[in-house]
């Protein structure tokens, strides 16, 4: 055969590539290719080490006999195979939980052959999606779950609880609360933080309630130092379970609002002075420590405290660990029993909590199992709202000068006569100086009571901003006390 009658390698790696594979492009432009019938989804472009669609062509067309092909050839083919690619419709991809078909959702157990669990309010069942439905992609981070167990009744619940520390059953029912919203890509939930005595085995519930969902090869990390690395290590998983914290700084405190309701990020693309790389994220998050020092009231609306105890009885790591291996098909399966129970029953949705979502489901969670939930959720902010006051001394002498206000008085001042006012009433006859971090100006006094406002309303005191022809004020007001009949019409 001559030179001019043989096929190109371009040509056979795009014709054999075409025929094996389906290519679609995510909303941000990113190319990825799916073998026919399969759920992954794989980039064009060959990014860190969990495998490429190059490798994956390359490793096809050896196994089926058409040769090894050198780099210009692969490029060539791939680069005509990215310029389609770019025509056809708009795909997402999802790192393990995903929104599917006639209200359904997925879970994907991270295996070779995309099995998936597919989640309905009819049942749940193991099977591979249609990849045009799904399309899972993998990094690092996704770990191989087992196959759930079906039928528990309800014993992986039970073996759970054994294996973890709550100090009490409202703690469970927010743990279990929790673990149910991790399977809705749809809702955010809030992130627990397990906290107790040093030896209450914070740890290890963190690393078992991140395990249900990761897998075995899900852990803990330490946070990262900067807001980049931690956005990244959270765009590459689902949950993002953070150990050992200490202390919560104001920008670790706003990143991780963002994380748990959503955000985007967006930055310069690497090699290009024109375009930008979009990274958005709301995901799952967990957080274990003894203190953290203070709360900033933003994101106490948006942590779960859940307190453990020291157990009586000591195991060792190997024996805990393979209890809960073993334990990990039914535990996973009686999630997804008490999932589809939950997505099945219907409640009126609570309208006076931050976290609406995720308060529903407590909601549905109680008229389903009768667990408590709902009302443990509102336990657990107030406590949070006790811990933010006890943390902020501005809140403090904002709840004390309410307290001598007579209920229904409404008092306004400008943001400088509130600062001249507040700080007199701290001071006090003593004239003891003003703690470090108080306001220096109105208008920094302005914004921290912006901030403390929800606090300061869970506890009867309204503050508001409005404008006379003069000059603007802020009203702070101690509502009265609501009489029995309108208490009563409030539910």
């Amino acid at each position: 055969m001559s030179e001019d009658d043989k096929t190109p390698a371009r040509e056979i790696i795009t014709d054999y590539a075409q025929q094996h594979f389906r290519y679609f492009r995510t909303v941000d432009g990113a190319v990825y290719a799916q073998r026919n019938g399969h759920p992954v989804a794989r980039p064009i472009r060959s990014q860190g080490t969990t495998g490429s669609h190059r490798q994956e062509l390359m490793v096809g067309l050896f196994r089926d006999n058409h040769g090894v092909f050198n780099g210009t050839a692969l490029k060539e083919a791939l680069d005509l195979i990215e310029a389609l690619a770019l025509t056809e419709d708009v795909q997402p991809t999802h790192i393990r939980v995903a929104p599917g078909f006639d209200g359904a959702t997925w879970l994907d157990l991270g295996r070779d052959d995309g099995k998936s669990v597919r989640i309905h309010p009819t049942g749940w069942t193991i099977l591979i999606p249609d990849p045009r439905e799904v399309s899972w992609r993998r990094t690092q981070l996704t770990g191989e779950m087992p196959l759930p167990v079906k039928d528990t009744e309800g014993k992986g619940i039970d073996r759970l609880m054994r294996l973890c520390n709550f100090a009490t059953a409202q703690g469970e029912s927010l743990a279990l609360a929790w673990l149910v919203g991790c399977l809705d890509p749809s809702a955010p939930v809030p992130a627990p933080f397990l906290t107790g005595p040093q030896g209450a085995g914070k740890s290890t519930a963190g690393r078992m309630l991140t395990r249900i969902i990761e897998g075995m090869s899900g852990d803990l990390r330490r946070a990262p130092k900067d807001e980049e690395n931690l956005i990244t290590a959270v765009a590459a998983g689902w949950v993002t379970a953070l150990d050992n914290l200490s202390h919560l700084g104001p920008d670790l405190s706003d990143l991780m609002c963002c994380i748990v309701t959503g955000a985007e990020t967006i930055k310069r693309a690497l090699f290009s002075d024109g375009d930008v790389y979009r990274s958005r994220y709301r995901r799952p998050l967990l957080l274990t420590g003894i203190d953290v020092g203070v709360i900033r009231p933003d994101l106490a609306e948006r942590l779960l405290p859940l307190r453990l105890e020291r157990p009586q009885v000591r195991r060792t790591e190997a024996e805990l660990w393979a209890e809960f291996e073993d334990a990990l098909p039914v535990i996973l399966g009686s999630l997804l029993d008490l999932t589809v129970t939950v997505r099945a029953t219907e409640a009126d949705i609570p309208t006076d909590l931050r976290m609406a979502d995720f308060a529903h489901l407590c909601a549905r969670l109680d008229a389903a199992a009768s667990m408590g939930a709902l009302d443990a959720y509102r336990a657990s902010l107030d406590d949070l709202n006790d811990d933010v006051i006890e943390g902020d001394l501005l809140a403090q002498t904002v709840l004390k000068h309410a307290a001598g206000l007579d209920a229904g008085r409404e008092v306004r001042m400008t943001s400088s006569e509130w600062l001249h006012c507040l700080t007199h009433l701290y001071s006090g006859e003593e004239c003891r100086p003003v703690p470090k971090g108080w306001p220096t100006t109105g208008k920094v006094l302005s914004d921290r009571l912006k901030r403390l406002q929800p606090t300061l309303a869970a506890r009867g005191v309204l503050v508001d901003w409005g404008r006379t022809s003069a000059a603007r004020y802020i009203e702070v007001t101690r509502p009265a006390p609501l009489s029995p009949a309108q208490a009563e019409g409030m539910f």
